[in-house]
């Protein structure tokens, strides 16, 4: 019974999650963030940093990561989200919503980089742990940041010919010489992040507050989310309501009722 036992705990930790991202520098579109748990019995060679592999490799990797896999999900924050939030926090979105689509529980979850997500009120029941250089010397932060690097290298390849002038699907939204000679000739348009100083610099400061016009990501994206992939069951937690003002209670601490008009 024991070695029984000993033998499902050792399957249990082989669950391990690894967590990376794609798109925090670039000054336009999304951060896209991955979620993998790698099967041991079906491994996959040639796994490394996103960053190190040629287009064409990540391009045959990819495919791979999804069919070997125990598990997989990919999950991004918008443009608006990032300009709210930070790319920072915004980057932690997106992988706390990649975690959530995992249609298989971790035991453990490594993330890329030195800080992490919050994951306490997501009921995993699992540990986590930032990884420095993870991606490129642990196999299932490297295949996340593959899955994370060809969802947005699409995404973006899609979303150029909504945004005719800008050539997205060659710079990806990067910084490039390409990119600031587009944005040369036109103004940001609505993928482009308003807290990134290149592009604040660019728009008056009418132009910076409540940008609400959002083709996006929604329509086009809705398209690129992995068919393994169910909808989440658990939403992130959402903010409690208001509490009612003082004057708006009466003695028994009950609310009162609106009284209308004569």
């Amino acid at each position: 019974m024991r070695s029984l036992a000993l033998k499902k705990l050792a399957g249990m930790r082989k669950r391990v999650a690894g967590v990376d991202e794609a798109g925090r520098g670039p000054l336009a579109g999304p951060v896209v963030a991955a979620a993998v748990i790698l099967d041991p019995k079906r491994p996959i060679r040639g796994l490394a940093d996103s960053k190190q592999l040629t287009y064409e490799e990540r391009a045959i990797l990819a495919p791979k990561i999804r069919e070997r896999a125990l598990a997989y999900a990919v999950a991004w924050a918008d443009r608006e989200e990032i300009d709210a939030l930070n790319i920072l926090q915004a980057t932690f979105l997106a992988m706390r919503r990649a975690l959530m689509r995992l249609p298989v529980c971790p035991t453990h979850v490594e993330v890329d980089g030195n800080q992490l997500p919050r994951i306490a009120d997501l009921d995993l029941g699992c540990t986590v742990k930032a990884i420095v250089g993870g991606d490129a010397t642990r196999s299932a932060i490297s295949a996340a940041s593959i899955l994370a690097k060809v969802t947005r290298d699409t995404l973006m390849e899609r979303l150029d010919a909504h945004y005719p002038g800008f050539n997205f699907a060659s710079h990806k939204g990067y910084s490039t010489p390409e990119h600031f000679a587009a944005l040369d000739l036109h103004r940001p348009c609505v993928l482009h992040r308003r807290s990134f100083a290149p592009i604040a610099n660019r728009l008056s400061a009418a132009e910076l507050i409540g940008v609400s016009e959002v083709i996006e990501v929604d329509a086009v994206s809705q398209q690129l989310m992995p068919a393994r992939a169910p909808t989440p069951s658990r939403k992130l937690r959402q903010p409690r309501q208001a509490t009612p003002s003082r004057e708006a209670r009466s003695a028994n601490g009950r609310p009162r009722r609106k009284t209308r008009a004569a």
